[in-house]
């Protein structure tokens, strides 16, 4: 399976932070917002990433994340020339899909919580249908919702609904097979003149080929997409990390656990930065897991 992850658009929501950068490229606390959603594929073991920016955006990601090899990886780029919805990023990616199955995660979410990657890695064997995830809010208004029956099984996918039947939301990472490219081809523009991800989703409902995966307590899902949510996705990663003293969406220590880099490559990129923090960390934790062979895996 390969990845998308889709860091276009104008995050508008963030104006004026986002007129000179993409948000994806704003700090939450210590790394930048793309490192949290590139963590998530490689935790479901996916080494190719296509990487959907804005034309002007595209250079500066590049320039931070380069083809992805320094991590095990190999990334692809292109560009979303304006914002016609989440479902067109697999229509920009259909070369680069090759008619294989795709994961697709948005560049301003971030998800943590014990067993994610058990969770990401099962999805990502998926051979047929799709698979969504399903998250409980306080104000399902405000997000697509999924209801489900008694059973678990989804019924319907509603748009921000003014009497929402669940408090599910569908959070913005998705597991689809082959044919998810075609499905995407064959939508209609919605009323705001975008191809619409929740219609994606509601074919493979159609279909009877949808499964829905909730994370309850103990997972968080946070969009940054707004002042407000990006001080508090800060605020949260600070606080984790400062209480625990290990790192969330550590990309070179994600790849390294993972098996993406073998020791020597990560203690390369540890000695890249001596004397700040964010590398002095990874120096840290090469020293006392290797030294101790106290070296685990996600």
């Amino acid at each position: 399976m390969k990845g998308i992850i889709l860091a276009g658009g104008a995050g508008t929501r963030l104006h004026p932070l986002t007129i000179p950068v993409s948000k994806q490229l704003l700090p939450v606390y210590d790394k930048p917002m793309i490192y949290y959603p590139l963590s998530t594929l490689i935790l479901a073991d996916i080494r190719e990433v296509l990487l959907i920016t804005t034309p002007n955006d595209q250079p500066l990601f590049q320039a931070l994340l380069g083809d992805g090899s320094q991590w095990g990886m190999h990334y692809t780029y292109a560009v979303q020339e304006a914002p016609r919805g989440l479902a067109e990023a697999f229509i920009i990616g259909r070369d680069f899909l090759e008619g294989g199955a795709a994961a697709m995660v948005l560049g301003d979410n971030i998800f943590y919580g014990r067993g994610l990657g058990r969770i990401l890695r099962e999805a990502a064997t998926l051979q047929s249908g799709a698979r969504i995830f399903g998250y409980p809010v306080r104000d399902p208004q405000r997000y697509g919702i999924i209801e489900l029956d008694s059973n678990g099984a989804p019924l319907q996918i509603l748009e921000k609904p003014s009497e929402p039947r669940s408090n599910l939301a569908v959070p913005g990472l998705y597991f689809y097979d082959h044919t998810v490219v075609d499905i995407a081809a064959g939508l209609k523009p919605s009323e705001r003149g975008e191809l619409e991800i929740t219609d994606i989703n509601n074919v493979y409902l159609q279909r009877g080929a949808l499964e829905v995966e909730v994370l309850g307590r103990g997972f968080a899902w946070l969009d940054a997409g707004t002042p407000e949510a990006l001080l508090q996705s800060s605020n949260f990663v600070h606080t984790i990390e400062e209480r625990q003293g290990f790192k969330i969406s550590c990309v070179e220590e994600v790849a390294w656990r993972r098996g993406f880099i073998d020791n020597s490559q990560f203690i390369h990129l540890g000695e890249k930065g001596e004397g700040k923090p964010y590398f002095d960390y990874l120096r840290r934790i090469a020293a006392e897991e290797l030294s101790h062979a106290n070296y685990k895996q996600y």
